[in-house]
C-alpha cells in the first residue's frame, strides 16, 4: 500500500499514539464545562473575566472603570454606538460610577452581546440585549432622568425645602392636579433627550393650573408670554390660546429651553433662570459679574428676586421626588402610563357637544383642551381634542355617526338698518372675523335686509370658556367683598395706573378683577371692573372741605393726568364740566371746573 503522503509505516504507531492522547485531552476538556458553567454562576469575577475574554471590541477598558461595572452597563442597557464617550465620561469621574452617565449616551442601539450575569437557573443565556425596567409609576421614572446637580447644600435650595417640608397640603394638591398632564410631558422631554427635573417645572410656573395667569400676561402651564409664544409658533386669537394647550405649549416649552440651555454652553441653571427672566437679563448679570472678576454662575449673579429664588425651588422640588421618605413626604401614587390621548375630530365641533359624546363632564372637557377660548373649537383648526383613553374609543364612535351639519348650531340673522358686524357680533357672542369668514365677507359693509348665518352655541352656560371664567371671577370677588363692582368703561389716554390711582386701589388688584395683565395695553371702550369694599368706600366730603376750582388745561394735558393730579375721577371732571361730558380730547387752553378736596395732599 502506498501513502500519498509520503509517510512511511514505521510512522504509524507514533501517529496513533498522538491520536489517542488527542481524544484524551479532548474528553478531558469536555468533562469541565459543567465546572465552568457552575463558576459561571456562582463567581462573578470568573464571569467578568469571561465577558472580557468573549467581548468583540478592541478598546481597552478605563482603569477606573471596572469590568464589572462595564459589563453591567451592557448587559442592562445596550451600549450606545459612541461607548468610547461613555467610557471617557466614567474615566473622568472620581469614582468611575455608573450614575454619572448621562442619560442620553445610553440607548437601545448598537448592542454589543455579553453574557447575561442575572440568569437564574434553569434560564438560558441570550444575547439579545435586556429590555429597560418599566417602572410601575411616574416618579421612579422621573428619578431615572434626573441629570442636574441638586445643590443641596446652598442656602437658598435649604430655604425652598424647608417650604415644601412645612407646606406637605401644597405640594399635595399640586401632583393631584398634574395628574392628566405629567405623564405626556415626561414622554416629551425623554424624547428630547433632556433631564426629568424639568418635568417639574410646571410646578414653579404655574402649580399646573392650565388656566394660571400671571401679571406679566403670562398664561398657561409653561408661563409664556405673548411675544415668546409667537416666536416658538403658538397661535393666540379669539378662538384659541396655544400657551395653555398641553401639546403646543410643552412642544414650544422643550424647544425654547434647547434655545436657551445651548445659548448658555450647556448650562441648565442659567437656562432656567433666563426661562423665567430672559436671556437679557442673565447675560447682562453675567458680563457684570466678568468686569468685577467674579465667578459667572448662577449661584453668584446679581438676578431679580424672582429668579433667585426659581431656580432653587426647582432643584428643592427635584430633591424631594428624589428621596421623598428622606424629608418625610408622601407622594400621591400616579401611574407611568398614558393618561390622555388626542383624537382627529376633523373639523369644528361645540364642545358641549363633543363633552357630551365623550360621556364626560364640560368642565373637565375644558381643562384637558384649555386652548379652547370659546364654545366650540377653532373653525381653523387645530381639529384635536385631549380625551382620557379610557373615552376616547367611546367619542370616535359617536362622532362618526354624527353629520357634519350638526356640529356646531347655526342662526340665520336678518341685517338690520342701523346695524354693523360689530353689533351683530357682540350680540351673539362671536367676533367679527368669524361672522366675516363664515358668510365670505371681503370687507365690513353690509346692507339691511340681507342674511348673514351665525354660529351659536348649543348649551346655555360654557363655564370655563373665557367669558364663563371672566363670570365666575366677577361671582368671587362679589361674594369676598360683599359688593357690586363699579363699573368703569375705559377712554382715550387711559391706562391701569391712571384708573387705579382714580379708585385707590392697586393696580395688580385692578388686573387681578378684570383678568389681564398689568403691563398691557387697555383697549378704548372696554369695561372695567373696580371691588371696592363697602367699609373702604369713601363718605361725601362735607362742603368746607370742599373747594370748586377753575383749571386751565396745559399741553400735554389729558383728563387722566388731571384727575390724577387733582385725586379724582375722570367721570366726575366730566359731571362736573358739561362741554367735556360726551368729548374725549381737552385742547390746551380750556378752562374745566375741579371739585377738590383740600385736606388731600395735591
Amino acid at each position: 500500500m502506498q501513502y500519498t503522503s509520503g509517510m512511511s509505516f514505521p510512522d504509524i504507531p507514533r501517529l496513533l499514539q498522538t491520536s489517542i492522547c488527542s481524544i484524551l485531552f479532548l474528553t478531558s476538556a469536555c468533562s469541565l464545562l459543567p465546572q465552568a458553567e457552575q463558576s459561571l454562576q456562582d463567581n462573578t469575577a470568573d464571569a467578568v473575566q469571561l465577558a472580557a475574554t468573549l467581548s468583540t471590541t478592541d478598546e481597552p477598558i478605563q482603569d477606573n472603570a471596572s469590568q464589572a461595572e462595564l459589563t453591567l452597563l451592557a448587559s442592562t442597557k445596550p451600549i450606545h454606538a459612541d461607548a468610547g464617550r461613555i467610557v471617557q465620561t466614567l474615566a473622568a469621574s472620581d469614582s468611575g460610577s455608573l450614575h454619572n452617565i448621562p442619560e442620553q449616551d445610553i440607548e437601545q442601539t448598537h448592542a454589543v452581546p455579553v453574557p447575561n450575569l442575572n440568569l437564574t437557573e434553569g434560564q438560558a443565556s441570550s444575547n439579545e440585549p435586556a429590555a429597560e425596567p418599566w417602572n410601575p409609576d411616574i416618579w421612579s421614572r422621573i428619578r431615572t432622568g434626573f441629570r442636574l446637580d441638586h445643590h443641596l447644600a446652598e442656602r437658598r435650595v435649604k430655604q425652598q425645602l424647608n417650604w415644601f417640608i412645612n407646606n406637605p397640603d401644597y405640594l399635595q394638591r399640586v401632583i393631584k392636579r398634574s395628574e392628566p398632564y405629567l405623564y405626556y410631558i415626561v414622554e416629551s422631554l425623554s424624547a428630547s433627550n433632556m433631564p426629568l427635573e424639568l418635568s417639574l417645572l410646571p410646578i414653579v410656573e404655574s402649580a399646573f393650573d392650565p388656566f394660571a395667569y400671571s401679571h406679566g400676561r403670562a398664561s398657561g402651564l409653561w408661563q409664556f408670554i405673548p411675544s415668546t409664544a409667537h416666536l416658538y409658533g403658538i397661535r393666540i386669537d379669539w378662538w384659541y390660546d396655544g400657551r395653555r394647550d398641553l401639546i403646543d405649549s410643552t412642544s414650544a416649552a422643550i424647544d425654547f429651553l434647547e434655545d436657551l440651555h445651548q445659548h448658555f454652553d450647556g448650562d441648565w441653571e442659567l437656562a432656567l433662570a433666563s426661562y423665567n427672566s430672559g436671556m437679557g437679563m442673565v447675560g447682562k448679570a453675567i458680563r457684570s459679574n466678568k468686569k468685577q472678576l467674579k465667578p459667572a454662575n448662577f449661584w453668584y449673579l446679581k438676578l431679580p428676586r424672582e429668579t433667585q429664588s426659581y431656580v432653587p425651588k426647582l432643584l428643592a422640588l427635584s430633591a424631594i421626588i428624589n428621596d421623598p421618605e428622606h424629608y418625610n413626604i408622601q407622594l400621591p401614587s400616579l401611574a407611568n402610563q398614558a393618561y390622555l390621548t388626542t383624537v382627529d375630530i376633523k373639523a369644528q365641533i361645540d364642545l358641549a357637544l363633543a363633552a357630551d359624546l365623550a360621556d364626560i363632564d364640560l368642565d373637565r372637557l375644558y381643562r384637558l383642551n384649555p386652548g379652547y377660548n370659546q364654545w366650540a373649537t377653532h373653525p381653523d383648526g387645530p381639529h384635536r381634542l385631549v380625551l382620557p383613553v379610557k373615552q376616547a374609543g367611546n367619542f370616535e364612535a359617536h362622532l362618526k355617526q354624527l353629520p357634519d351639519a350638526s356640529r356646531v348650531s347655526w342662526k340665520r340673522h336678518i341685517i338690520k338698518t342701523g346695524e354693523n358686524l360689530g353689533s351683530i357680533a357682540h350680540q351673539y357672542g362671536v367676533n367679527v372675523s368669524t361672522i366675516k369668514q363664515t358668510n365670505h365677507l371681503s370687507g365690513d359693509m353690509i346692507r339691511a335686509g340681507r342674511t348673514l348665518l351665525i354660529p351659536s352655541a348649543i348649551a346655555e352656560n360654557y363655564a370655563m370658556s373665557i367669558n364663563g371664567r371672566a363670570d365666575n371671577r366677577e361671582d368671587y370677588y362679589r361674594k369676598r367683598f360683599g359688593t357690586e363692582p363699579t363699573l368703569y368703561r375705559v377712554s382715550a389716554g387711559d391706562s391701569l395706573w391712571s384708573i387705579a390711582m382714580q379708585f385707590n386701589v392697586s393696580i395688580r388688584s385692578l388686573a387681578k378683577w378684570n383678568g389681564i395683565g398689568t403691563n398691557g395695553i387697555l383697549p378704548q371702550g372696554k369695561e372695567m371692573k373696580i371691588f371696592i369694599p363697602g367699609t373702604n368706600r369713601q363718605k361725601p366730603k362735607s362742603p368746607e372741605k370742599l373747594r370748586t376750582i377753575r383749571y386751565k388745561v396745559r399741553k400735554g394735558d389729558s383728563l387722566s393726568r388731571i384727575a390724577s393730579k387733582f385725586r379724582v375721577t375722570v367721570a366726575s371732571i366730566k359731571s362736573w364740566n358739561e362741554k367735556i361730558r360726551n368729548s374725549t380730547y381737552i385742547q390746551p387752553g380750556d378752562q374745566i371746573t375741579i371739585i377738590v378736596d383740600v385736606t388731600a395732599s395735591l
